[in-house]
């Protein structure tokens, strides 16, 4: 918590700070060039920050569909106190494509508010396979490092809501 003056409102932030940080990542297996890319950077920054990557735990599912159930057995456990989703969902011929956007997303955050546990989505959802490899490989682009970012940030940030 930062001070506050009487005519300035306190001001509250995550920050960048892994000490002691249990964090678990959730990768789908379709669309392994994406999903790998986005998982290697994740990792690649969660160790930027000073994380040790024996301390991570990875757990591997089907496709994007599955993220969410996996992701609230995870949070219920207390085990960790952030939780990472990453998958890959590029637009096909059919409207299977908004089905599986809208109920990843949608599963992934109902899974954060009914556990309490910051579940990040790092799902790339684009038109094109292009797309999805711009951001999963290395670079500003990436959304699995900005996935980590934002993972580390909100499990500081509910840690601070904590006291």
């Amino acid at each position: 918590m930062s001070a506050h003056t009487p005519d300035q409102p306190q001001s509250l932030k995550g920050d960048h700070s892994v000490s002691g940080l249990r964090c678990a990542l959730v990768v789908s297996e379709f669309n392994p060039l994406v999903t790998h890319g986005l998982l290697e950077q994740a990792l690649l920054t969660l160790e930027a920050q000073g994380m040790d990557r024996r301390e991570l735990t990875v757990v591997w599912v089907p496709g994007a569909f599955e993220l969410p159930l996996v992701a609230k057995r995870l949070a219920v456990t207390g085990r960790f106190e952030v939780i990472i989703c990453l998958g890959a969902i590029i637009r096909g011929e059919t409207a299977h494509y908004d089905l599986i956007c809208d109920t990843t997303a949608r599963g992934i955050s109902q899974a954060s508010l009914e556990t309490g546990i910051p579940i990040i989505f790092g799902v790339v959802t684009t038109e094109t396979v292009d797309q999805a490899l711009e951001r999963s490989t290395p670079g500003s682009l990436n959304r699995g490092r900005a996935a980590a970012l934002a993972a580390i940030e909100m499990a500081t940030l509910i840690r601070r809501l904590k006291i």
